[in-house]
């Protein structure tokens, strides 16, 4: 048994950690909403973690010169292990819930109850603050739940802190799908949250010396689990646009007044400052004019960290937060100022040259990569970390750099690899992609000649108006939207919701292109999975060519998994 947690106890707690993650991986990623074979977050919790592992071990002997003890250094080596290691939303959450813990615990001589507790309460803040859009019924609940208990407990006891938050983190989970809506018709519970419960119950284990009496319980229904509604924004908007600004008083008026001309839900609020003086704001706005927003705000100041968000393409999904409205929050642009302590000062060797371009983009199989490299993008394999990311980067030696994620959970990632870029003098910009097929659109209209700021503009304007489509089998019983389905049913998906069900996969292609060229249309894009059977693309080009026959079709092997075929329409 422990009364404090040292450095040894923090290395413990970690292989604990990660032991019960690779346990319980599987379970954690069946926890998905949707009955797809993709849910990954039991997956990307593991990785973080192991990226957290490596990074304590390989320099857990050496201690900063900054007065750090030696428990605060563990833990802020296994924060940074985790940032860059962060894998999908719940990675970078939880390396935020690790930051949190470091920066509380790094200057306390020992770690008792309280201590503990305020360490807690420090993660939870990190977790939240890392969220555009907080949402309740998530892992933010669980991890405030415990940092709640924790504090009632009003103990130096560390045995009892410990586990009042680990129990008060198992009951927060058990109430997340009354919290959340699209938890409770999937019949599932937070997977984000039942990760961070395992690790309190590793934690528990390592100060008490004591075995958590059972898994976590996972509340699931006897009926089958079910698809969610996606939410979507403004019926009237498309668009969701939102930015930081550098701008005096005055001009901001005269924002106000531009923006409410082109737009709904305008809310400008600024941090305070002096009315004589430029102040920082944060303007959101609804449009369906994206560039004519930001143009807005370069008329009136500077801004960055510039994000738009499609409302067709959010999803209400398990994994922590709904995307893409909370995300950890993005970082479109450079950050005036990076996370503390995260890229080391020696780290920082070379300024790229200045008006160099390059894109980064990630692809998952063989035939996407080639399509991007075809581009003249440099390409990052699937579901990369943050490490990976900002090395690709870095391997550009551009100073300028677009960054195409192409994946919900990516994007936060991508973020992450952002804001490390920023400290090499790179300016990283962010484009939301969800689709291969949406980033092959943005790359098309991508053009040198135009300023970095617009040219990110049209990028992510022409994968705004690319739709997208995935056609997959069933990985399990579920009834969705469209109805119910078994496994092995062919499913199609269109911009992340079931909206067909069918038994004969060519039929069910088909059929999915027919209903999104009824709504317009010009260009096809097509690209076939690594377990597409032969003929696919060609049947479904025979089928446009038939019944649209003044559409173009493209069609390439793409090779990624799980998906037969991806569709793109524009």
């Amino acid at each position: 048994m422990l009364d404090t947690l040292d450095a040894a106890a923090v290395g413990r707690w970690c292989a604990s950690g990660l032991t019960a993650l690779r346990r319980h991986q599987g379970e954690i990623d069946e926890l998905n909403v949707y009955p797809v074979p993709d849910g990954d977050t039991g997956t990307n919790l593991v990785l973080t973690l192991t990226s957290a592992q490596q990074a304590l071990a390989m320099d857990l002997g050496t201690l900063p010169e900054d007065g750090t003890t030696a428990h605060g250094h563990a833990l802020r080596l296994l924060a940074r292990g985790a940032l860059l290691g962060a894998r999908g939303n719940s990675g970078v959450i939880l390396s935020q819930i690790l930051r949190g813990l470091a920066d509380t615990l790094g200057g306390v001589p020992t770690v008792a109850g309280r201590a503990l507790a305020a360490a807690l309460r420090a993660a939870t803040t990190a977790a939240y603050a890392a969220v555009a859009r907080p949402v309740e019924g998530t892992v933010l609940s669980v991890v405030a739940a415990a940092a709640t208990a924790a504090e009632q407990a009003d103990s130096d006891d560390l045995r009892a802190v410990t586990r009042a938050a680990a129990g008060a983190a198992t009951r927060a989970l058990a109430r997340t799908p009354e919290q959340l809506p699209a938890l409770a018709h999937a019949g599932v519970v937070d997977a984000g949250g039942r990760g961070l419960c395992l690790l309190l119950d590793a934690l528990v284990e390592v100060v008490t010396g004591e075995s958590p009496p059972g898994p976590t319980p996972v509340a699931r229904p006897a009926r089958p689990p079910l698809t969610a509604v996606r939410e979507t924004g403004s019926t009237e908007y498309a668009y969701e646009v939102q930015f930081l600004l550098d701008a005096p008083h005055e001009a901001v008026t005269r924002l106000r007044a531009t923006l409410a001309t082109l737009g709904d839900s305008l809310v400008v609020v600024g941090d305070g400052g002096s009315p004589a003086e430029s102040t920082t704001w944060n303007v959101h706005v609804h449009v369906n004019d994206v560039g004519a927003a930001v143009e807005a705000g370069v008329a009136a100041g500077r801004p960055y960290r510039i994000s738009v968000t499609r409302f067709a393409d959010q999803t209400a999904a398990p994994d922590a937060v709904p995307a893409p409205d909370a995300e950890p929050a993005p970082a479109p642009d450079a950050e005036r100022t990076a996370a503390p302590g995260v890229v080391p000062a020696a780290d920082l060797r070379s300024v790229p040259a200045a008006g160099s371009r390059a894109a980064v983009v990630v692809a998952a199989g063989a035939g996407i990569a080639e399509l991007f490299g075809a581009e003249g993008a440099t390409v990052v394999s699937g579901n990369p970390s943050a490490g990976e990311l900002l090395d690709a980067i870095r391997a550009t030696a551009a100073a300028r750099v677009v960054v195409l994620p192409n994946d919900p959970d990516t994007q936060a990632v991508a973020s992450v690899a952002a804001r490390e870029a920023h400290r090499l003098g790179v300016r990283v910009s962010v484009v939301p992609t969800r689709s291969p097929v949406q980033a092959l659109a943005a790359l098309a209209v991508r053009d040198p000649q135009r300023r970095f700021s617009d040219d990110v503009i049209a990028m992510a304007e022409a994968a705004g108006a690319c739709r997208y489509a995935e056609v997959c089998h069933a990985s399990r019983e579920a009834l969705t939207v469209a109805g119910p389905c078994r496994p092995g049913d062919v499913l199609a998906l269109v911009e992340g919701e079931v909206h067909l069900i069918g038994s004969d996969l060519v039929d069910t292609c088909a059929a999915v292109v027919d209903r999104m060229l009824g709504g317009g249309g010009e260009l096809v894009t097509l690209l076939t999975g690594a377990d597409a059977p032969t003929g696919l693309a060609e049947a479904v080009r025979a089928h446009i060519s038939q019944r649209w026959p003044f559409v173009e079709v493209q069609a390439y092997p793409g090779g990624q998994p799980h998906y037969p075929l991806l569709v793109g329409v524009e």
